[in-house]
C-alpha cells in the first residue's frame, strides 16, 4: 500500500496543501469533471463576468470623455451624460457581479459536496493497509483543509483569475487605441513586474512549503499528545510534553514569519514598478500634450487603464499562488480517489454457498511489506462447531492470522479457504456478514444503546436485542438507566466504563447469526464474577459456529478443539490441551509458566 504524499507523512495541518501540483493538466481535467456538471451556470456565469468587466472598463474612457468635455469650455450636457452613464454602467456591473458570486459559491459548494461525497465513499472502501500507512490527521486534512481550499479558489479565486485576464486584454486594447507611443512607455515596466513576481513566488512556495512540513509537524504532535493524556498525566509528563510542544509552535511560527516576510514584499515591490511606470507614462504624455500629439481626455483615460492593468499583474501572482494551491489540494485529494479498493472485483463472485464454515490455511505466507514476512507457510484445518485458540506472545502473528482471516489482506502465497472455495471468490460483503468479531479494542458510536446493540443487525427487534443484552448480562445495568435503552453513548463510548462497553459489545454479537465468530480477549475488562457468567453465555454463541480465539490467559481455553501455538510468525505446535501438555514442549513451558 502506498504512503500518500504530504506535508508531513504522518499528519497534515491547514492549507498543507500549498504546493504546487505535481501533475497540473491531469488535475484539471479531473476538476472539470466535477465541474462539467454545472456547464449550463458556468456558461451564464461567464457571460455575467464577460458583461460585468466590459461595463466597468468603460468607465476610464467615459472618465477621459468627461474630462475633454471640460477642458476646452465645459459642455454640461455631455458632462452629465457621461456621469450618468458612469453611474449606470457601474451599478449594472455591481449588481451582475453580486449575483456572479452567489452563483460562484453555490456552483463552488456543489463541486466540493460532491467531491467529498466521493472521498468519504472511496474511504469507506480502500484496503486496511492505507490506514495503516496513512495517519487519521493527514486523511482528514484532504476532506476538510484540501477541499475547502477547493471550495475557495472556485468560489473566488477563478474569478478574479478571469477578470484579471479580461482587464489585461481590454485594458491593453484600449491603452492601445488612445496612445501607442504611451504604450511602448508603459511596457517597458511591464517585463520587469514579472520577472520579480517570478522570482518572488519562486521563494514564496519553497517557504510557505517548509512552513507547511513544520505545521503539519505541530499538528500531527498535538494531535498524538492529546490522544494520550491519560497516559502523559499519569507519569506526570505534562511539562517534558509542553516544552516539545512549544518548541514545535516556535519552529511553526519562524518558518510562517519566514513567508510572510516574502509574501508581504510582493505587493510594494510591484506598486513601487508601477509608480515608477506612471511617472513616465505621466511624463511622456505631458511631453506629447506639448507637441499637440495627445489630447489631456484621453491621456487621463491612459493612465486610468494603465492603473488598471496594472492590478491585475499585482494581483495574478497571488491568485496564480492560490490556484497552484488549490490543485496541489486537488492533487491530493484526487490520490486518494485513486487507491485501490479493499477487494479488487472479479468477474463472477459468489453470493451464497457459505453453510458449514470449514475453514483450511494452506501453506499461508504473508508479509505487510514484502521484504519482511510475518506467516510463514502457516496450514491448519478448522471444522464447523470447532473452537481454535491462537496462543503466543506478544508479536508471534496472531492478529495477522486474523486480518487475513477477515480478508483485511491477501496472502503473499498459499490459499485460504472457506467450505472449499478460496475466500477471495466471495463477495466481500456476504464473506464479512458470515463472522462476528468481540475485540479486546471494544467500538461503540454516538447513539443509543439500542442503536449501538442493532448496529450490523437492524432489522432486529426489541425484543432480540433485550435478550441478547441478558445473555451478556447487561440488561440489568441497561434497565438501571433513566433512558434504558434509549440512553445516549457518547463518541466512542467514554460515558461508558470498559467493561460495560465489553458486555455491549458481546451483546451486539450474540445478537448475529454469523457462522464464523472471533474473540479477542472478549472478556480481558470485565470482573471475574461477570466474566463467569458470561463465558456460560459465550458457550451458547459458539454453538454450531466456527469459533477462533485469541487468548492470552491460557487457562480460558484448555476445552478448545485446537490449539495454535504461534511463534516469529510460525504454528510450532498444534492440537488438543491435553496433546500439547503431555508433549512437554513449548505449549508446556508457556502454560506452566503463568502459573508459576
Amino acid at each position: 500500500m502506498q504512503r500518500l504524499p504530504s506535508a508531513n507523512p504522518k499528519s497534515a495541518g491547514p492549507k498543507a496543501s500549498a504546493q504546487k501540483a505535481k501533475n497540473t493538466k491531469q488535475t484539471l481535467r479531473r476538476l472539470w469533471y466535477y465541474l462539467s456538471y454545472y456547464k449550463g451556470r458556468l456558461f451564464l456565469g461567464f457571460v455575467l463576468m464577460m458583461i460585468a468587466t466590459g461595463l466597468s472598463l468603460v468607465g476610464p474612457f467615459l472618465i477621459g470623455q468627461m474630462i475633454d468635455s471640460m477642458a476646452y469650455g465645459v459642455d454640461f450636457n455631455r458632462v452629465f451624460l457621461y456621469a450618468g452613464l458612469l453611474s449606470v454602467f457601474y451599478i449594472v456591473s455591481a449588481i451582475l457581479n453580486y449575483f456572479l458570486s452567489i452563483a460562484m459559491v453555490k456552483i463552488a459548494q456543489s463541486v466540493v459536496y460532491k467531491l467529498r461525497q466521493d472521498l468519504f465513499n472511496k474511504l469507506t472502501k480502500v484496503k486496511v493497509g492505507f490506514y495503516d500507512q496513512n495517519q487519521t490527521g493527514d486523511i482528514i486534512s484532504r476532506m476538510s483543509y484540501d477541499i475547502d481550499t477547493i471550495s475557495t479558489s472556485l468560489a473566488a479565486d477563478l474569478m478574479s483569475f478571469i477578470t484579471a485576464i479580461i482587464t489585461l486584454v481590454v485594458s491593453f486594447i484600449m491603452m492601445l487605441l488612445m496612445s501607442p507611443i504611451l504604450v511602448l512607455v508603459f511596457l517597458v515596466t511591464i517585463p520587469l513586474t514579472f520577472i520579480v513576481t517570478r522570482i518572488l513566488s519562486k521563494i514564496i512556495r519553497k517557504k510557505i512549503r517548509v512552513r507547511n512540513q513544520q505545521l503539519g509537524q505541530l499538528n500531527g504532535y498535538a494531535e498524538e499528545m492529546i490522544t494520550a493524556q491519560k497516559t502523559i498525566q499519569s507519569y506526570v509528563q505534562e511539562e517534558a510534553i509542553f516544552q516539545k510542544f512549544k518548541q514545535h509552535n516556535e519552529d511553526a511560527a519562524n518558518k510562517s514569519y519566514q513567508s510572510g516576510y516574502y509574501s508581504t514584499i510582493v505587493g510594494p515591490t510591484t506598486n513601487f514598478i508601477n509608480n515608477f511606470s506612471t511617472v513616465l507614462v505621466g511624463t511622456v504624455g505631458g511631453i506629447l500634450m506639448v507637441f499637440g500629439m495627445l489630447a489631456l481626455g484621453p491621456l487621463a483615460a491612459f493612465m486610468l487603464y494603465s492603473k488598471r492593468f496594472s492590478g491585475p499583474i499585482n494581483q495574478m501572482s497571488n491568485l496564480v499562488a492560490d490556484i497552484q494551491s488549490a490543485l496541489a489540494a486537488a492533487e491530493r485529494v484526487f490520490i486518494v480517489l485513486d487507491q485501490e479498493d479493499e477487494i479488487t472485483p472479479i468477474s463472477e463472485v459468489l453470493t451464497t454457498g457459505i453453510e458449514d464454515a470449514n475453514i483450511s490455511f494452506d501453506q499461508v505466507s504473508f508479509g505487510y511489506n514484502q521484504d519482511k514476512i510475518i506467516l510463514d507457510n502457516v496450514s491448519f484445518n478448522a471444522n464447523k462447531g470447532q473452537v481454535i485458540a491462537i496462543v503466543g506472545h506478544t508479536g508471534a502473528g496472531k492478529t495477522t492470522l486474523v486480518n487475513l482471516l477477515m480478508r483485511f489482506y491477501n496472502v503473499n502465497q498459499g490459499s485460504i479457504n472457506l467450505d472449499n472455495a478460496n475466500i477471495d471468490l466471495y463477495d466481500a460483503k456476504y464473506y464479512r456478514s458470515q463472522f462476528t468479531m468481540v475485540l479486546q479494542d471494544t467500538w461503540l458510536f454516538k447513539g443509543t444503546i439500542l442503536e449501538n446493540i442493532k448496529y450490523g443487525i437492524p432489522d432486529a427487534t426489541f425484543e432480540e436485542v433485550k435478550q441478547a443484552a441478558k445473555k451478556a448480562r447487561i440488561h440489568h445495568y441497561i434497565k438501571g438507566l433513566a433512558k434504558g435503552y434509549d440512553t445516549l453513548i457518547s463518541d466512542d463510548g467514554i460515558n461508558v466504563s470498559k467493561g460495560q462497553k465489553q458486555l455491549l459489545i458481546i451483546a451486539r454479537a450474540m445478537l448475529s447469526k454469523a457462522k464464523i465468530l472471533i474473540l479477542d480477549e472478549a472478556t480481558s475488562n470485565v470482573d471475574t464474577y461477570t466474566e463467569i457468567a458470561v463465558q456460560e453465555a459465550m458457550k451458547e454463541l459458539m454453538t454450531n459456529k466456527t469459533c477462533f480465539v485469541i487468548a492470552h490467559r491460557l487457562s480460558t481455553i484448555k476445552n478448545a478443539d485446537l490449539i495454535l501455538l504461534m511463534e516469529h510468525g510460525n504454528i510450532i505446535e498444534q492440537g488438543t490441551h491435553q496433546s500439547l501438555m503431555n508433549k512437554n514442549g513449548a505449549y508446556y513451558r508457556l502454560f506452566m509458566s503463568q502459573f508459576d
